[in-house]
């Protein structure tokens, strides 16, 4: 056999987006050699582009918040939903939790690559262009062999790997670690275009989620940016694609056009930029963590787009890694499913209880409803704004009962 080229190194992050870059400067800034194997080449498109408060923190304790405030993203400052005549908003200053009272709206070419390269400018080595083919778990330390683009191949010893590849689920897929979602199959079509909105009523520091008017379970996302162009995308099971135009731009604008309140926001659009769709996006691994290596974010599981929890997890995974990684090059015992895998589903679960809740219709209700009160409100904008595993919170840390109870009351209420 041919003699493979092979490498030592001490930390390899797969994936370079949001949770691999976090995990990947933590760890240099603790004094760790990380290497960051991304397969393809920045800026590259990606969804997720309503960033939540907490994401903010995390990006802070990356030393990158300075950057990020300096790059021109929109402000965000919290949440609007719409459903026919009604709307309602939630303000991240307005929260239980005290945590920063805004954030960004970005698209997502351009923060992914200033993420990547603050990481490179704080000393981690990152290559673009090389795929992952295969993992060994098996030895004293895990080794991964990577293709170059130009079909090269080379092994690299590590150890320790962190999957950071979000959608690719690269050692899910290789290690045979995935699990069907408890989610119902969904579809995403969705685009950017030059938005022209002269609506006096549109916040454009709020992400604005629309309901279609008679199938509560079929929603829009509407994210404004800041240079006059908008994410506008619509989610709904299989079921409600039957007998539509495999167009994807007209079956966008079709589900819009059933949408008075939304067509009206987006009436001036230039739709300038092909659709894209995206399904069965849910997912789940049988573990997070194994001998050598730990799953990042999407990696591991993504619930839905709905309440834009995505980045906010993969950030906060990245942030736990990282410690405990550092914990453990240290030569310290430490428990990957006790500090790691049950405290970050924690969080995960809750934005779960109100994914299931709002496509129930019971957050919903809650979220329409005119008369909450400032207290639920504010507890329900802490986990609009990611403060998910916050447990002081009773939305939070009893999350089911509270959301059933509540729903139950508005239900009363508004008959």
């Amino acid at each position: 056999m041919p003699t493979v080229e092979t490498e030592h190194r001490q930390i390899v992050i797969i994936g370079a987006g949001p949770s691999g870059a976090i995990a990947a400067a933590l760890l240099k800034r603790k004094g760790h050699d990380v290497l960051v194997i991304e397969r393809q080449h920045f800026p590259r498109f990606s969804i997720g582009e309503s960033l939540l408060c907490h994401c903010l923190d995390f990006v802070e304790e990356a030393g990158m918040l300075d950057a990020v405030n300096a790059a021109g993203f929109q402000l965000k400052t919290g949440a609007a939903f719409a459903w026919g005549e009604q709307y309602s908003t939630f303000d991240f200053s307005e929260t239980f939790t005290h945590g920063k009272p805004t954030t960004f709206q970005v698209q997502r070419a351009d923060f992914d690559k200033l993420l990547a390269n603050q990481a490179a400018l704080q000393g981690v080595e990152v290559r673009y262009g090389e795929a992952i083919v295969s993992v060994d778990i098996e030895q004293e330390k895990p080794w991964l062999d990577v293709r170059r683009e130009d079909g090269s191949e080379y092994r690299v010893e590590a150890d320790f790997m962190l999957d950071a590849s979000g959608y690719g689920r690269v050692l899910p897929r290789l290690l045979d670690l995935e699990a069907p979602s408890n989610f119902p199959i969904r579809q995403a079509v969705f685009t950017h275009v030059e938005d022209n909105i002269d609506n006096p009523g549109f916040d454009r520091t709020k992400i604005l989620v629309t309901t279609h008017p008679t199938k509560r379970d079929v929603w829009f996302w509407t994210i404004p940016f800041s240079n006059g162009r908008c994410s506008v995308g619509v989610v709904a099971a299989a079921e409600h694609f039957e007998g539509r135009t495999d167009n994807l731009d007209e079956c966008l604008r079709g589900f819009i056009a059933e949408t008075p309140s939304l067509a009206g926001v987006l009436n001036n659009a230039v739709w300038d930029t092909p659709a894209r769709t995206i399904g069965g996006y849910s997912a789940n691994v049988k573990t997070l963590h194994g001998p050598g290596f730990a799953l990042l974010g999407n990696a591991a599981e993504f619930l839905d787009p709905v309440f834009s929890s995505g980045v906010t997890i993969a950030m906060r995974s990245a942030s736990m890694a990282a410690a405990l990684l550092h914990r453990q090059l240290q030569g310290e015992a430490v428990d990957w499913q006790r500090e790691f895998a049950e405290p970050l589903k924690r969080g995960v679960d809750t934005f779960r209880c109100y994914v299931e809740g709002w496509y129930a219709g019971t957050f919903q209700d809650v979220i329409f409803h005119e008369a909450s009160s400032p207290d639920i409100r504010r507890m329900i904008s802490s986990i609009l704004a990611g403060y998910a595993w916050d447990e002081r919170n009773p939305f939070v840390s009893e999350a089911r009962r509270r959301l059933k109870v509540i729903s139950e009351l508005c239900a009363r209420t508004a008959s």
